[in-house]
């Protein structure tokens, strides 16, 4: 058995002790009391009628296993039947403190008090949390604020094709930057690409589209290097995910891909949109030593409200001013709720939590745990997988070392990790089948002793 851990203080004490329970006993076999105003079925069936597929979004889980969120408190979540989940899904890994911080709920509380929505001009929260972005973002000169991190990947790639006057961009298979067209190239491919043509992941895209959305391998600097080359007059800009899903990258690419770009004369564009506050305060910039010419933000920068934003060097920035409306080279940005200051005065909670000293290195132990508790796990039940990942987010992947790209990733049994992580969610935790999984900085010993009897008794279900 995994040996606990100490908890870790950070900020006030930990508040969700009384959510701390073995999955066992609230198994999704488990029957227990509803907490919802309506039942589990009633609640489905009304989101049949109004929702198309029942859902969110593009996640679709079996009827066994799906469920309805009543509330989230700290690492767990609550469903309508009153059943407790160990959640390792933290809102897509926005909620980097959990659910219900206190400081965060209180900051929002204040805030909703003083104003929910303001447009048209500034105000004074957004200013104060770009002030505070700006120190701790090693390329950011400027902050031009989004309501996603979709967006913000967007408008990243519109600045870098105004200030070039070039159409393309490059990307890398199994990358995922958000919803617009311009992404939806190669992040699930069911067959390598013939590179750099990528493959459309939905229907809807203009046909012509594909001609300004070129493809690469991950951690392959010759490919990238030649591509750029052979399109260096119409390329624009080359984004990455400096960590692609659970893919760290080889020593050499990132700084690869910033001489490649020099070399050619074209922008680099980091996502930041899941490594930004995760990997380090400074993103992977800072955690990888390597700046990019723009890059994109989401997810924990809202503490769980909707925010993102673009930094970068000014010379690229100031192409958003709006007084330079009608330049040819002026990058239009702009959205009702840019800057909302109830999702800012979260961030600037969550932020204030993550400056504290040693954050990030207890945050990474942690997750080291998870990982070799899961490990351990796996070995023991004689499961041919491996507990890939570090810096707290990881997957369960059937494949004996961890991948290098995308291709490793579909060459590994994929319907094994989709079984292994849905009998998972019988037993109390909380993980979407085949995707990356989140460490938040209120998992303590005790999650990682339950999650190691649920994964247990999940490997026997095979």
């Amino acid at each position: 058995m995994f040996q606990s851990r100490p908890k870790v203080s950070f900020g006030p004490q930990n508040k969700f002790e009384s959510v701390m329970m073995n999955p066992a006993d609230t198994a999704i076999s488990e029957l227990s009391e509803p907490v919802g105003e309506m039942t589990h079925e009633d609640y489905y069936k009304a989101a049949t009628k109004s929702l198309p597929g029942a859902g969110l979004g593009s996640y679709s889980l079996p009827d066994d296993v799906r469920f309805v969120i009543h509330k989230g408190d700290g690492s767990r979540l609550q469903d309508v039947r009153g059943r407790w989940y160990i959640d390792y899904v933290g809102g897509a890994g926005a909620l980097i403190l959990g659910h219900a911080f206190p400081t965060v709920v209180e900051a929002v509380k204040d805030q909703a008090e003083r104003g929910i929505h303001f447009f048209g001009t500034l105000n004074e929260q957004c200013i104060q949390l770009a002030e505070d972005l700006q120190e701790i973002i090693p390329c950011a000169d400027r902050i031009a604020f989004t309501t996603t991190g979709s967006e913000a990947t967007a408008y990243a790639m519109r600045t870098a094709r105004a200030a070039t006057g070039r159409s393309k961009i490059l990307k890398f298979e199994g990358a995922y930057h958000g919803n617009h067209d311009y992404s939806a190239f190669s992040v699930t491919p069911t067959a390598i690409s013939n590179y750099p043509q990528g493959r459309p992941d939905t229907g809807g895209l203009p046909a012509n589209m594909a001609e300004n959305v070129l493809v690469s391998p991950f951690n392959d600097l010759e490919t990238v290097r030649h591509i750029v080359e052979e399109n260096r007059g119409d390329l624009a800009a080359v984004i990455v995910e400096p960590v692609q899903r659970i893919i760290f990258p080889d020593d050499d690419f990132l700084p690869g891909l910033r001489k490649i770009c020099d070399d050619n004369e074209v922008l680099l564009i980091f996502d930041e949109v899941v490594t930004g506050f995760r990997l380090a305060l400074g993103g992977a910039q800072e955690y990888f030593e390597v700046l990019p010419d723009l890059a994109s933000y989401g997810k924990i920068v809202g503490g769980g409200g909707p925010l993102g934003f673009v930094g970068g060097k000014a010379e690229y920035m100031d192409l958003m001013n709006p007084r330079n409306k009608g330049q040819a080279n002026y990058s239009y940005v702009n959205g009702t709720l840019h800057g909302n200051p109830v999702a800012v005065v979260a961030g600037m909670a969550t932020l204030a939590e993550l400056k504290r000293p040693s954050f990030y290195k207890d945050l990474h132990s942690l997750s080291d745990d998870v990982c070799n508790a899961c490990q351990d796990v796996l070995n023991k039940n004689d499961i041919p997988a491996i507990a890939a990942g570090k810096a707290s987010f990881w997957q369960i992947l059937f494949m004996e070392k961890a991948p290098r790209n995308h291709a490793d990733v579909m060459n590994s049994d994929a319907a094994s990790a989709r079984a292994l992580d849905l009998a998972q969610m019988h037993e109390g935790l909380y993980v979407l089948p085949n995707v990356r999984r989140f460490v938040c900085g209120v998992h303590t010993g005790q999650d990682i002793e339950d999650t190691v009897r649920a994964l247990d008794a999940a490997c026997k279900r095979l």
